[in-house]
């Protein structure tokens, strides 16, 4: 049985290093995992006037996609020490009734950063707002990306041997966590 992951990219950006680490974890994911990128631009600011007149159709489809998932995993850039505000805007949206996709839900995070911290500041921030969400968040292994520029090819493609390394062992760690917090 395969084991499905949503993963996000807490970035819009077309070059956007967290998007290209998400591809790797594609390229990574342990036998048996599948990891579906989705696309988040078409997430509406979010408005408890829209929602409350029906919820917009991207997010209906996202909040299905996440709640049909076995795990979650995100990769977010750091903006301002905190969370970029589209990623935050999709997570306000997932938040709300009815059923929220992430409660239970097993969720990795990792991130990538030009600069030496590699969105660590970010990630525990992240992990604040999925305590709200109930998600059951991985601790370890944590993946900060940093100096990330160095470690993308121009074409995208991961080329740090010891990135992959943390990227495999989190998808790996991820699978396990769900596994142990799975209803029985």
């Amino acid at each position: 049985m395969t084991f499905n992951v949503v993963a996000i990219s807490g970035s819009l950006r077309k070059s956007s290093t967290n998007t290209m680490a998400l591809r790797a974890a594609q390229r990574l994911a342990p036998e048996g995992m599948a990891i579906e990128i989705v696309d988040i631009a078409d997430i509406p600011f979010y408005n408890d006037d829209v929602r409350a007149a029906g919820e917009p159709a991207p997010v209906t489809a996202l909040k299905a996609k996440i709640a049909a998932a076995d795990a979650v995993l995100i990769a977010t850039p750091e903006y301002n020490f905190s969370i970029p505000g589209v990623l935050k805007n999709t997570l306000d949206w997932m938040s709300r009734p009815p059923s929220p996709p992430f409660d239970g839900k097993p969720v990795a995070i990792l991130g990538a950063s030009p600069g030496p911290v590699g969105t660590a500041r970010v990630q525990y921030h992240l992990r604040q707002v999925l305590v709200f969400l109930n998600a059951f968040t991985l601790n370890k292994p944590e993946v900060f990306i940093n100096q990330s520029g160095s470690k993308f090819n121009a074409k995208g493609e991961l080329t740090d041997e010891t990135t992959a390394k943390f990227i495999g062992e989190q998808l790996v760690a991820l699978r396990t966590l769900a596994e142990r917090v799975k209803p029985r």
